[in-house]
């Protein structure tokens, strides 16, 4: 397994430049919704939140292109599937319905972020570590978002929504406070024998996530 020594000294800051440092304006990647599956909701308008929560990881990737990203409703819990496409798309289902602007744009960050990893199946030694990094940007996408929307939301009448996503972010950790004291070399002498098992721990990885936020942002 990798060592925490070179995921906290070697991985992490090589993340955090891609997250302190903005990088010149790259076009979003595709990103096509199934209509008519969402409760109600129109696909123009998850549209529009799905490119917000893509534009604030988007020009941290450095990547140049990506392919397109087809979206459709779960009902078992969202997820980017192994398989591609018939053209090469990435499929990624949302388990969200109705105007739950921050639910869909919490998972859709933590999906996109799977991808920009360069998710596969075989090797699950580290998936706890990926599934981690999932849901930091999903809590950074949220916190920026709200930023951004005091100043550019998709809508003039939607401004006052903005503020709802930094409340699901904060919510969602303050269900699973860092143990008070606790520092991450004693976390991980803790934890390691149980992260292969339980690489999707929701609990734990919101608390490491947690930790990390800061330094992403």
């Amino acid at each position: 397994m990798t060592s925490i020594k070179f995921l906290f000294g070697g991985v992490i800051p090589s993340l955090l430049l891609n997250f302190s440092l903005w990088g010149d304006f790259i076009k979003l990647p595709e990103i096509e919704i199934k209509p008519n599956i969402w409760g109600g909701a129109s696909t123009r308008d998850i549209q529009k939140i799905l490119n917000s929560a893509a534009r604030q990881l988007w020009p941290h990737a450095h990547q140049n292109r990506l392919a397109p990203i087809k979206v459709e409703r779960s009902r078992t819990g969202p997820i980017v599937l192994y398989r591609r496409g018939e053209n090469g798309e990435y499929l990624m289902r949302l388990d969200s319905e109705k105007s739950y602007w921050s639910q869909y744009a919490f998972q859709f960050a933590h999906e996109f972020t799977h991808i920009l990893c360069g998710y596969k199946n075989g090797d699950r030694s580290n998936l706890w570590f990926e599934e981690t990094l999932c849901e930091t940007a999903s809590l950074f996408t949220l916190r920026r978002m709200t930023k951004e929307w005091r100043t550019k939301p998709p809508y003039p009448n939607w401004k006052s929504y903005g503020q709802e996503f930094v409340k699901y972010a904060q919510n969602r950790m303050k269900k699973y406070p860092w143990p008070k004291n606790q520092s991450l070399g004693v976390w991980f002498k803790e934890a390691k024998h149980n992260l292969v098992k339980e690489p999707a721990n929701r609990g734990r990885n919101v608390r490491l996530a947690s930790k990390l936020l800061p330094l992403f942002e």
